[in-house]
């Protein structure tokens, strides 16, 4: 069974599937980056203090730090 979230919800080692946006004004990057709908991402590092996400893009073995405010609008189908 998979859960549906955003990306600000996984814990070190998750991967999931990024599915839509929750917010129409995404910025041109996380397109140019590599999140896009159906893409895989697997979470590497979680900074403290609300801190920055390192998520590791599958498909090309980018690794990428957002913030936890960009990461909330990223929704996810939860591995």
């Amino acid at each position: 069974m998979r859960n549906k979230n955003s990306l600000d919800k996984l814990k070190k080692g998750e991967k999931a599937v990024i599915i839509d946006f929750d917010s129409h004004d995404i910025p041109a990057k996380f397109f140019e980056l590599g999140f896009v709908p159906g893409t895989e991402v697997e979470v590497k590092h979680i900074a403290p203090l609300d801190g920055p996400i390192c998520l590791n893009i599958i498909a090309n073995n980018a690794l990428i730090a957002i913030r936890k405010s960009e990461a909330k609008v990223i929704l996810i189908d939860q591995k």
